[in-house]
C-alpha cells in the first residue's frame, strides 16, 4: 500500500525548489543596469569602509565628558566666537553628520553628534574616538577588557591568586591543572585554548588591525559571517565556553564540593595567567614559539600525571601506573 503522505512531500519539495530558483536580474537594453550614486554618497561609503562607522551610527560616552561646539567647525577654525556644551559619561549619542576640512591642521575629520534630548554639536574625530564606545554590549566588553588599567589589575590579582593557591595546594595535596589534575582532559584543553586564543588575538591586532576594527564596530557572535582569521578566533571563543563548562562539570563530579571550588578557582587563575602571558608576549614576537613550548609541556604533564590507563583488578579503581592500588592495597602487575 503506497504511503499517502508521499505525494504531499513531493509537492512541498517541488515548491521549495521552485522558490529557491532565481532567474537573475533582468535588464532592458544592451547594457546592464548600474546603480548611480552621488558624490556625497560615494564619500560616505568610502568613509565607512575606512573608519568603520558612518552617519546614523550609535555611540556611548565612556570616558570623561565630551565638549561639543554648537556652531559650524569653520567658525571655530576662523577664530570666531562659539558656544559649547558637554555630554556626560554613559550618555547615548548618534552620528548626525561627518565633514572633512582639509584646512584643519589638528584633525581634518569633524563629526556632528546628536544627543537623546535633540542637542547637536561638532567635535574632532580624534577627540571623539578616545571617549566613546559603540553602543553594543560586545563592543563595550571588548573595550573594558582591553583597558590597560584592567590588565594591570588582572596581573596583580592573578599573581596573588597563584601564590595563594600554590600554598594551599602544597599543604593539602589538592588538585590543580598541569600538576595534580583530575581524570579529565578538558582542563588542559581549556588552558591550551585560552593560550591559543590570546596569541591569535594579539596576531590579529598586529597584522590585521582593520579586520579587528571592523569587528569592534560591527561585532557578532556568529563566526561564519566573518573573514577567515576572525572566524577562527570566534570559533576558539565558543570552544572555550563549551570546554570550560565541561571542565567544571567534570570537577564537580570527581571532587567534593569544597575541593571542586578550589580546583575551579585554580583553573581560572591559570587561564587568566595564560591570557596575560600569551597576549603580551605575542606582541613582542615570542608568543607563538612560547605557545608550542607550552603545548608540549601541557600534553606531557597530562599524559605523565593525569592519564589513568589501568584499572585495579580487585576494586576497579583507576590507576595511572601498575603497582599497589591506593584504594584497596592490592598489588597490580
Amino acid at each position: 500500500m503506497p504511503n499517502k503522505s508521499f505525494p504531499i512531500v513531493v509537492f512541498l519539495m517541488a515548491l521549495l525548489l521552485a522558490g529557491c530558483y532565481s532567474h537573475g536580474p533582468r535588464h532592458s537594453g544592451a547594457f546592464p543596469y548600474r546603480a548611480t550614486f552621488s558624490q556625497r554618497q560615494l564619500d560616505s561609503l568610502s568613509f565607512a569602509s575606512t573608519h568603520h562607522y558612518s552617519q546614523g551610527y550609535n555611540f556611548v560616552v565612556r570616558g570623561d565628558s565630551i565638549e561639543l561646539i554648537k556652531q559650524q567647525p569653520e567658525e571655530l577654525l576662523s577664530h570666531l566666537p562659539t558656544d559649547s556644551f558637554a555630554i556626560r559619561k554613559h550618555e547615548h549619542v548618534v552620528v548626525a553628520d561627518i565633514r572633512k576640512l582639509p584646512n584643519d591642521t589638528v584633525d581634518s575629520i569633524w563629526v556632528q553628534l546628536a544627543t537623546a534630548d535633540y542637542r547637536f554639536g561638532w567635535v574632532r574625530e580624534s577627540k571623539m574616538i578616545k571617549k566613546v564606545v559603540p553602543d553594543d554590549p560586545i563592543s563595550q566588553f571588548i573595550s573594558t577588557f582591553s583597558d590597560v588599567h584592567l590588565l594591570i589589575f588582572l596581573i596583580v590579582i592573578v599573581l596573588f591568586s597563584l601564590f595563594y593557591l600554590v600554598r594551599k595546594i602544597s599543604s593539602r595535596n589538592a588538585h590543580i591543572v598541569h600538576f595534580n589534575d583530575i581524570r579529565s582532559f578538558y582542563p588542559t584543553l581549556l588552558c591550551l585554548l585560552v593560550a591559543c586564543s590570546a596569541a591569535l588575538y594579539a596576531l590579529i591586532q598586529m597584522y590585521a588591525p582593520e579586520v579587528w576594527q571592523h569587528f569592534y564596530y560591527h561585532p557578532t557572535l556568529n563566526p561564519f559571517s566573518q573573514p577567515p582569521i576572525m572566524e577562527v578566533f570566534l570559533v576558539s571563543v565558543w570552544l572555550m565556553l563549551i570546554v570550560g563548562l565541561a571542565a567544571v562539570d567534570d570537577a564537580r563530579h570527581q571532587l567534593p564540593a569544597g575541593e571542586a571550588l578550589l580546583y575551579t578557582a585554580g583553573l581560572a587563575a591559570v587561564c587568566a595567567f595564560d591570557y596575560i602571558v600569551f597576549s603580551l608576549t605575542t606582541l613582542y614576537y615570542i608568543g607563538v614559539p612560547l605557545f608550542f613550548v607550552y603545548l608540549w609541556y601541557a600534553l606531557r604533564q597530562y599524559y605523565r600525571h593525569s592519564r589513568y590507563i589501568y584499572i585495579c583488578g580487585n576494586c576497579g579503581a583507576l590507576l595511572r601506573r601498575k603497582g599497589r592500588c591506593p584504594q584497596c592495597g592490592m598489588m597490580n602487575e
